[in-house]
Order: structure tokens, then C-alpha cells, then sequence
């Protein structure tokens, strides 16, 4: 049985505690290179009892990965070295921290470069960018290795691939988009392939202890009704090669988390993946804000303010060892002492979620 507050050991990472702090895209990185503000503003909740920090996206050496300005790299020396002052910022404030590598894969607007993936099919079913090639893939696992390699020379504690919300990897296991008749398309198997291989890449690029994260969703950015399984039986087979391939954690990606994931069983998508793999499992979504906002769309959820939220429900499955860590998004930004407020039962004095937060790096 698991308390927030018990610490938890993935890899040769130990966290103090079971609260994560989840990926949010800020677009505070002018030229992708993350400045001081970026260090700041990730120190400080490490100094406020955060177990484990998942950076926002960051963008992968590779031209199509990029789609924003402001978003972070995770290349070139610049962009490197502003990284390694950031973990710097972390470490010194008693935290931990890992970068999540990100592809935009469809999503990429613009025509140049086009955006690429699988099968030149955008998150809509129309035409979107270009269908890869063998060689496309093969330069984008190395650019991921590559990244996890910077991640693990530069002092992070882990690395985090984002496989979820219809961008380039979750591209590929979604049918949706994915209508391959090659090796990487067809049955769920063959549509983890592209990200067995990226993870089998990273596993080779850094140390056998170097924890290994990944996150997954069923849904998509403005479809969220997709699902890139609708059973536990296709969820395992999709999980079981990335598992195989060196998955430590995997990261579940919800709007809700306290929503089943299939019927007959009140197991969350985390759930799940920590059932059918064995491997260890983050959940989020909504995480401390109030139920009744979470019924509006999960895009709105940045753009209008929300209550806080008790998290009693949380912890009872946390404790009954349904998930093993929890991630905690928009509290975390109105309130960067969250994590202490949660530990010590606290919560009933945290200031709501308002989206004013997001104008500069509180």
C-alpha cells in the first residue's frame, strides 16, 4: 500500500514522493533555447516538495519535430546548455527532473518542411504532410536516442517520450492515421513497431538504469473521442513490445482521471497499463480541480478558470496500488507549492486555477 508522501523507486531514480508534475507546453523559450526564467520556474516547485518534474515538450533534432515558437529544444549547443542550467536550478533545489522528447509528426502546420507521419493522413482523416520513409524513420529513432543521450549527459534523471495526443508517435499507433501496409501498419503489433524501435534506441544510447518513461492517450487534440484501443486485449498488445523494448513507466494521459477506461472495470487507462505490463504507471487528468468543470472540453480547461478539489478519491486508489505516481498539471501552475499543500492535507487553501497564469512563468 502507497501513500503520496512514500517515496518510489524507478530505474536507479528514487522520487521523495508520488507526485509528478505533468508536461505543459509554455512557449517560453525564445529561439527554443530555455532561459533562466525556464530554470526558475521549474526550480521552484522542486523546492516545494515536487517528487519528479516532466518538462513541457521539447523538440528533437529533427526539422519536421518543430511546430511552435517559444517551444524548447532538446538539440544544438545553445538549447543544450540552457538545459543543463535548468537541471542545475532542479538539483539544487532538492528536485528531480526528466525532459520529455517530442515530435509533432501531422499536427505540424506549414508546407516546409510538410509535416510527416505515417501515412500523410491527418488527426481529421484528410491530407496532412507526407507519409514517411524507411529512411524518415530511421533518422527519426536516431534523433530520439540522441536526445536521450544529450538528456543523460547533461544530469537529468530520466527521459520521457510523449507518444500520446496524435503526434508523431502516437501517429503511428492510432489507425486513425495510421494506414501502413508495410511492417509499421495493420494490427496493433505491428503499429508499435515505430515506437518499440525509438525506445529500443534510447534503452541502447543511455545506462541500463536510466529510467525510461512513456506516455500514452487514447485521445487526440480535438478528438477525443479516438482510442487507439478499444479493449484491454489491444491496449496489451500495443504495450507489450514497448515494455519488451525497455518502457520503466508508463505515463497515461486522461482528461479525467477518475473515469473507467473500459467496461466492467473501474481501472483508469494507468491502471490498466500497470496491469498488462507489469511496469510501473503515472496517471493525470484533472488531477485536484473540481469534477463539474471537468465535464467541458479538456481544451477549455486552459482558457477559463477552475475550481480546486479535494483529492481524498485519488489517494484511495493510489493506496490500493492502481497507479503508482500521480501527475498534477493546472494546480501545480496557480499554486507552485501544491506538493507541499497535498502532503500535509493542506489543499483547502490553494488558489484556483486561472488562465492568467499562463501569461508568464509563475
Amino acid at each position: 500500500m502507497a501513500g503520496l508522501g512514500e517515496p518510489f523507486t524507478v530505474g536507479d531514480l528514487t522520487v521523495p514522493n508520488r507526485i509528478v508534475m505533468a508536461p505543459m507546453t509554455r512557449m517560453k523559450s525564445p529561439g527554443g533555447v530555455p532561459g533562466p526564467d525556464v530554470a526558475e520556474y521549474y526550480a521552484r516547485r522542486a523546492a516545494h516538495r515536487v517528487g519528479l518534474i516532466v518538462t513541457e515538450g521539447t523538440y528533437i533534432g529533427r526539422e519536421a519535430a518543430a511546430a511552435y515558437d517559444g517551444v524548447p529544444h532538446f538539440h544544438g549547443e545553445e538549447a543544450l546548455a540552457g538545459w543543463s542550467r535548468v537541471v542545475a536550478s532542479v538539483h539544487a533545489a532538492g528536485g528531480r527532473i526528466i525532459p520529455q522528447l517530442w515530435h509533432t509528426g501531422v499536427q505540424r502546420p506549414g508546407t516546409e518542411p510538410p509535416a510527416e507521419g505515417p501515412s500523410g493522413i491527418g488527426l481529421d482523416g484528410g491530407p496532412a504532410g507526407r507519409a514517411m520513409s524507411q529512411q524518415d524513420i530511421d533518422d527519426t529513432v536516431a534523433a530520439f536516442a540522441r536526445g536521450a543521450a544529450d538528456a543523460e549527459r547533461l544530469g537529468f534523471d530520466g527521459v520521457e517520450l510523449h507518444g500520446a495526443h496524435g503526434y508523431l508517435i502516437d501517429d503511428f499507433l492510432w489507425r486513425g492515421t495510421n494506414r501502413r501496409s508495410d511492417r509499421y501498419g495493420g494490427d496493433p503489433a505491428s503499429r508499435a513497431r515505430f515506437a518499440a524501435e525509438i525506445v529500443h534506441a534510447v534503452r541502447a544510447a543511455v545506462s541500463p538504469g536510466f529510467p525510461l518513461f512513456f506516455r500514452l492517450s487514447q485521445w487526440k487534440v480535438n478528438r477525443y473521442d479516438a482510442r487507439i484501443a478499444e479493449s484491454p486485449d489491444e491496449l496489451e498488445q500495443l504495450l507489450t513490445p514497448l515494455a519488451d523494448a525497455g518502457v520503466d513507466a508508463f505515463h497515461a494521459s486522461t482528461r479525467r482521471y477518475w473515469l473507467p477506461e473500459f467496461e466492467g472495470s473501474a481501472l483508469n487507462l494507468a491502471g490498466w497499463a500497470r496491469e498488462l505490463t507489469g511496469k510501473a504507471a503515472v496517471t493525470v487528468g484533472s488531477v485536484g480541480l473540481d469534477r463539474q468543470y471537468g465535464e467541458g472540453e479538456f481544451v477549455d480547461g486552459f482558457t477559463r478558470p477552475a475550481g480546486l478539489a479535494g483529492i481524498e478519491g485519488l489517494v484511495e486508489r493510489l493506496e490500493r496500488d492502481e497507479f503508482d505516481l500521480v501527475a498534477v498539471g493546472r494546480p501545480l501552475l496557480a499554486n507552485p507549492d501544491w506538493a507541499v499543500r497535498a502532503l500535509s492535507g493542506e489543499l483547502a487553501g490553494a488558489v484556483p486555477y486561472d488562465p492568467s497564469v499562463l501569461t508568464t512563468l509563475v
